[in-house]
């Protein structure tokens, strides 16, 4: 048989770039031919046939659901010895690597509907047509904004300039997809929702619709912990297990995977995409996985030379079994480069052979190794950290932090916010206003002040992925919790969350039966919250222990909302380090100690650190 070649999309320029740039959907919304093809594109892939192996509905479903050969990859049933029936690797190696073609089929079908219906205009269609070569998928860059344009969350219609040269109002397909038909294969509840569906306001409903304000209250909430944990994945993690994937032993990482960071966004929007069996159908799952990607392109510009090293497949997938080794040279299946062979990730190191680029990378010589990780780390920095490598740990000046109260102190718990402290500032004084750091507590080491140094404060949240039997998430938070579950993403002291993104139906998925020992690893770092809500001077450990000890509570939320009781969650280990990041002459980022963990913090609770030592 013939196969779909993955070869990317075709034509096409950006000025200063070696293929089209991908764009941020906030910018291509406002691209008014551009956006007007997408969303043609988008309608035309939505409304063919499920049958179609490059519909919308073929190519989500390579991810998960329905459990089918695509394309002739693999057998016609998941191969012997695998324990997830999908075709995507999560918890693995090649989590970053086997989505880059994945995207970039999804673009190259999307791009070949827009040049079709380009051809169709009849006002000036030539630039229409120039429209459709640079046209790309975009992302959704949400550790810049966690809340979408109305365009993709809240707009049932979007107008557009249609073929025949009015402005017109048309469905919205970001906003959801419609099943014709809802597939058999689906588990309850989505056996029963007709559309895809997001922060789901009844979840066990077959009636259940979308809660556009609670989401976007939801997504507001996690802004600060997004954006810090993106700033610390990209100048703090130099290995490719601690980057690629959330399995633990990675070498004792105290920052998040782009995996973890990935599984908090699946989780935060919620409903189909909060099941990996599914999550590959709601539109919004291409915005997301294109920013994902372009995180591995920052990433690797950073570091280069790293790339896939040898691990466990992790359970397997359609093609792979659980008990293999995978590495850089393994089948991306079912993406074929080829009609005898398929993508490996040796081969996408870069994004130039899939025909797309990012607006980062414009005017650069890419050639130039050194100059490319100069320039982005100036971006990283000025993007993610504030402009200054310290800002996300040093929140505010001395004046600004002191003003906080204290968690449960009575005052006002409406946060300040942060101001941008001084990138000539001495961050291992950033209290010298207030007499200096206090004296350490009795059981705490007096920390050693180093110049151009700070102590940064993280929680490690471990558990075992499957124990639970579907997706959920444990939520962090520095004073008083909410007794009302559905309050604790918008209480002012959650201060971040590591998600499990886990399918939810049992029965098809050998996963959650078999591979019950399966760790997850999560980070929060705390820096930013402590100075928001804590009133403390200084953060030395003899500073922030206590108050931590005091003040540092967890709560586990199921994919619903609702509360999940801690004897349910038996495996959950909840610990707290602290790091000395300094900044060294020449370097582009601080530069991290290994951490030191403060087991007493947690010690003692439930879900708290096994041991007990400082």
């Amino acid at each position: 048989m013939s196969h779909f070649v993955i070869s990317g999309a075709k034509g096409g320029n950006t000025q200063g770039a070696d293929a089209p740039n991908r764009i941020e959907i906030n910018d291509l919304v406002k691209i008014e031919d551009q956006f007007s093809l997408y969303i043609q594109a988008l309608n035309a892939m939505f409304s063919a046939s499920q049958t179609d192996p490059i519909s919308h509905f073929q190519i989500g479903g390579i991810h998960g659901l329905p459990y089918i050969q695509w394309e002739g990859a693999g057998s016609t049933h998941p191969v012997k010895g695998s324990q997830w029936g999908g075709y995507c690797t999560h918890g693995s190696v090649t989590f970053p690597t086997w989505h880059r073609p994945y995207v970039a089929l999804y673009e190259q079908v999307l791009q070949q509907h827009a040049l079709d219906i380009a051809k169709t205009y009849k006002v000036d269609q030539q630039r229409w047509l120039t429209a459709a070569q640079n046209l790309r998928a975009p992302y959704w860059d949400w550790a810049t904004s966690t809340v979408p344009p109305p365009e993709v969350i809240s707009l049932a219609t979007v107008n557009i300039i249609t073929p025949d040269g009015k402005t017109t109002a048309v469905a919205n397909p970001l906003l959801q997809y419609t099943f014709h038909p809802i597939d058999k294969s689906f588990p309850s509840p989505y056996s029963h929702w007709k559309t895809t569906i997001r922060h789901p306001d009844n979840p066990n409903s077959p009636n259940a619709t979308t809660d556009v304000q609670a989401l976007i209250e939801d997504m507001q909430s996690v802004q600060e912990d997004i954006t810090s944990s993106t700033y610390n994945l990209l100048t703090r993690v130099r290995t490719w297990p601690a980057f690629s994937n959330h399995t633990p032993g990675d070498g004792g990482s105290s920052s998040n995977s782009l995996e973890a960071i990935h599984d908090e966004i699946h989780g935060l929007v919620g409903g189909q995409m909060n099941d990996p069996s599914v999550a590959g159908f709601d539109p919004i799952f291409f915005l997301h996985h294109a920013n994902v990607d372009r995180l591995l392109s920052l990433w690797s510009a950073i570091n280069p030379g790293v790339w896939v090293t040898r691990g466990p497949a992790e359970g397997g997938t359609f093609t792979i079994s659980a008990n293999a080794n995978i590495d850089a040279n393994t089948n991306l299946t079912p993406f074929w480069d080829s009609q005898t062979g398929f993508w490996v990730s040796a081969e996408v190191t870069g994004t130039s052979k899939l025909a797309y680029s990012y607006p980062e990378f414009n005017g650069l010589d890419l050639s130039n190794t050194s100059a490319v990780q100069a320039a982005i780390a100036n971006y990283i920095n000025q993007q993610y950290g504030g402009g200054s490598a310290f800002t996300s740990f040093a929140a505010a000046p001395p004046a600004s932090f002191a003003a906080q109260p204290a968690a449960g102190s009575g005052a006002s718990d409406a946060a300040a916010t942060p101001a941008a402290a001084p990138a000539a500032a001495s961050v291992s004084h950033p209290f010298a206003s207030r007499g200096g750091p206090p004296k350490p507590a009795a059981h705490e080491p007096a920390a050693q002040s180093v110049p151009n140094a700070i102590q940064d404060w993280t929680a490690r949240i471990r558990f075992k992925k499957y124990e639970f039997g579907g997706s959920f998430a444990v939520l962090l938070f520095l004073g008083e919790v909410p007794t009302d579950a559905a309050r604790w993403r918008t209480s002012p002291n959650f201060v971040g969350s590591h998600h499990a993104f886990v399918n939810s139906s049992a029965e098809q998925c050998a996963n959650c039966r078999e591979q019950v020992d399966v760790e997850s690893e999560g980070f929060v770092h705390l820096n930013a919250a402590i100075a928001r809500l804590s009133g403390l001077p200084s953060f030395e450990p003899g500073v922030v222990s206590p108050y931590l000890k005091e003040n540092l509570h967890w709560r586990i939320q199921a994919a619903d909302r609702t509360a999940v009781e801690a004897d349910r969650l038996s495996s959950l280990e909840v610990t707290v380090s602290s790091t000395q990041l300094t900044q060294e002459p020449g370097s582009h980022f601080p530069v991290a100690s290994d951490p030191h963990y403060h087991d007493h913090i947690t010690h003692g609770r439930q879900g708290g650190a096994r041991t007990a030592q400082a």
